[in-house]
């Protein structure tokens, strides 16, 4: 929300969500690391961003996403701006989650108004715990059990022959390894043409990524599913053991790099980064995989 409000990118429904803190940062967080943790959302931003619009591209919109453990996640907004929805838009997340969520759309009409203009059918169908519409539906659901989550999805008009790009943002790691295992299996074996994105840690064995995890035990935040973040090849391996065909794998710093330098050269003069090394150090401990499974060469 600060990285917006600052102008890193443009979200405009993110204010609908999340409050703008009276205070820019945590008191143990200093400047300089601010700074970077503002470049490093940008870079995930639009990093994840770029292989969506590919994906939507390639299948010309005849497809459907499903946002794992999306949270406050403002993506079907920015989608319908740009034109670029796909036929059906799934978000899950833990029933109190996506009440919450469901509350701040219903409560603000900038975010039901865009749900309306895209519904067509019968009534658009919302209770506490789930929001259903023709091209948007939200679903409480615990992603540690795929059958739950498939039988849900499913009442929500989950087409499981249409092409499928899976979205999971730091949400594998904070799952055992089996309990992602039985996710990415059971996506691999449901769609016959699927895409899946992962962004979480990495490289997470060295000294800098005990530093992470000590960090985040003192806030009483366990990554469950660390160890298959020790390095870019287990986390291609994870997804290729799974039952995907193709994965790829690149740390943050290297999707830094690819970005528009035009645009990298904007958000560096936005606010002075004086902490390069730790901005550096920061991205080589997150990455993003994708993988995919394509029965029908597209």
């Amino acid at each position: 929300r600060f990285a917006v409000s600052v102008g890193y990118w443009k979200d405009p429904y993110l204010q609908y969500f999340v409050r703008q803190a009276k205070e820019r940062k945590a008191p143990e967080i200093n400047r300089g690391k601010c700074v970077c943790v503002c470049a490093g959302y940008y870079a995930r931003v639009h990093g994840v961003s770029y292989l969506i619009k590919a994906f939507l591209e390639k299948t010309e919109c005849n497809c459907q996403i499903v946002n794992l453990g999306a949270g406050m996640d403002t993506l079907f907004w920015r989608l319908k701006d740009e034109n670029l929805l796909p036929r059906k838009y799934f978000e899950v997340d833990f029933p109190m989650i996506v009440a919450r969520k469901i509350h701040n759309i219903k409560s603000k009409p900038p975010l039901s108004k865009p749900i309306m203009e895209s519904h067509s059918g019968d009534s658009l169908l919302i209770d506490s715990h789930s929001l259903d519409s023709s091209r948007y539906s939200i679903v409480g659901a615990d992603l540690r059990s795929s059958s739950e989550l498939e039988e849900k999805l499913k009442k929500h008009s989950l087409d499981i022959h249409l092409p499928t790009l899976l979205v999971a943002e730091c949400v594998l790691v904070y799952m055992t390894p089996q309990q992602s295992a039985n996710l990415l299996k059971w996506a691999a074996s449901t769609f016959p043409v699927a895409m899946v994105i992962n962004y979480e840690q990495v490289n997470m064995r060295d000294r800098f990524g005990h530093i992470m995890i000590e960090n985040l035990q003192r806030r009483q935040c366990n990554l469950a599913g660390v160890e298959l973040c020790s390095s870019l090849d287990s986390q291609r391996e994870r997804l290729l053991v799974n039952g995907w065909e193709n994965a790829r794998a690149i740390d943050m710093m290297k999707v830094y790099s690819f970005l528009p330098q035009a645009d990298v050269k904007r958000i560096e003069a936005l606010e002075f980064l004086d902490e390069r090394e730790l901005f550096e150090q920061l991205m080589q401990h997150y990455c993003i995989c994708w993988a995919s499974k394509d029965s029908s060469n597209l």
